[in-house]
């Protein structure tokens, strides 16, 4: 088991994080469809009485994804893993500012693979030290890694100019560009803390599974949030009526794309 937390700062209110991402998810989810891959939503829906973080969060939005993703996994993988083995459930609890996410494979590895990403959404600048409340036993297990959305290199293939923060500014907010120490000085500030957990056992390809997961969660953190704040001038001013009216057109978007046309958006990276 490989525990690390990610933590992402943005330039924005914890409020607004909340439109954004939904909004960037559903946008995102169109670049990744084709093919016969992507997304698939069965369930989006409210739900009450399951808590969260010690209790402290029991109602949200609930959802359940299925991710159609053969050519997203390296070749090593595709050769152990049987043909219609490379679906990934995801359930999630979202009872912003706190979110559960599962992800697994029931039709294959069920209970020897999972991935659990617990994130919690607030406005700092990614400094507090235990705000997910493990215990001794996680906490010295835990990775933390500081995720800069300016800074951090990508690779050459994620790369886009016009989703590159260090080069966008909003018009609507005035945001942007970011670059040096911008986390010790823009205002609005906001973190999430991105707990993820992975869990794969396969004798012989523990190790080496988990720390592709890490390295593919870090990847796609850090591409995901550079999208997030320079979409800034598309999500800005939305409300969350707005975003669940998008999620449904979205869905059917997403059930026709998956039918037809090409394979898209981020390959996998042999490790």
């Amino acid at each position: 088991m490989l525990i690390k937390e990610y933590r992402v700062t943005m330039n924005m209110t914890v409020d607004e994080y909340q439109v954004a991402q939904l909004y960037s998810v559903a946008e995102a989810s169109k670049n990744e469809t084709g093919g016969g891959e992507g997304v698939e939503v069965l369930k989006n829906e409210p739900y009450e009485n399951i808590p969260l973080l010690n209790g402290k969060f029991t109602k949200g939005q609930y959802t359940h994804k299925i991710y159609h993703l053969a050519s997203k996994v390296p070749g090593w993988i595709k050769m152990i893993a049987p043909k219609g083995s490379l679906e990934v459930h995801e359930e999630a609890w979202n009872a912003y500012p706190y979110c559960k996410t599962v992800l697994s494979n029931p039709g294959y590895m069920k209970d020897n693979f999972y991935i659990i990403i617990e994130t919690y959404h607030l406005p700092d600048n990614g400094s507090q030290h235990n705000v997910h409340e493990l215990d001794d036993k996680k906490l010295k297990q835990r990775q933390v890694v500081h995720i800069d959305i300016a800074n951090d290199t990508v690779l050459p293939a994620d790369y886009k100019a016009d989703e590159d923060p260090t080069k966008y500014t909003s018009e609507k907010t005035g945001r942007g560009p970011l670059s040096g120490e911008w986390k010790n000085s823009v205002e609005p500030i906001m973190t999430c803390y991105k707990l993820v957990t992975v869990n794969f056992k396969w004798w012989g390809l523990q190790d080496r599974v988990e720390n592709f997961i890490q390295t593919t969660q870090r990847r796609l953190f850090t591409n995901f949030h550079r999208q997030v704040f320079c979409w800034t001038d598309k999500w800005h001013g939305m409300t969350m009526e707005d975003i669940r009216a998008l999620e449904e057109k979205t869905k059917a978007e997403l059930d026709e794309e998956r039918a037809k046309g090409e394979i898209r958006g981020t390959k996998g990276v042999e490790n």
